[in-house]
């Protein structure tokens, strides 16, 4: 059931109201991300690290599965890093 031109302005007003409160706040429920940004930063730091760990252990250790692994890993952790820097505010 879509909203009438009066809850659509209603609606409209309650989402100014809370962008001059709390733009912040605001910005974040605009992203759509249930994850706050130092969250997915922190978490994308780690991926790094796992993947290199993983990537010297698997050269070290000969083991050709385990450094793929981690190559794959660093591949997806440089996208998702990417992702990340292009949608952080300026």
């Amino acid at each position: 059931m879509p909203l009438s031109d009066e809850e659509r302005k209603q609606l409209r007003e309650l989402e100014q109201a809370l962008a001059a409160e709390d733009p912040r706040l605001a910005e974040e429920l605009e992203s759509g991300s249930l994850w706050p940004r130092q969250s997915r930063a922190l978490l994308d730091a780690l991926v790094w690290l796992a993947a290199l760990v993983l990537l010297i252990g698997g050269i070290a250790a000969q083991l050709a599965a385990v450094a793929i692994v981690g190559f794959l890993l660093l591949c997806a952790a440089g996208y998702w890093s990417l992702r990340l820097a292009r949608h952080r505010p300026r």
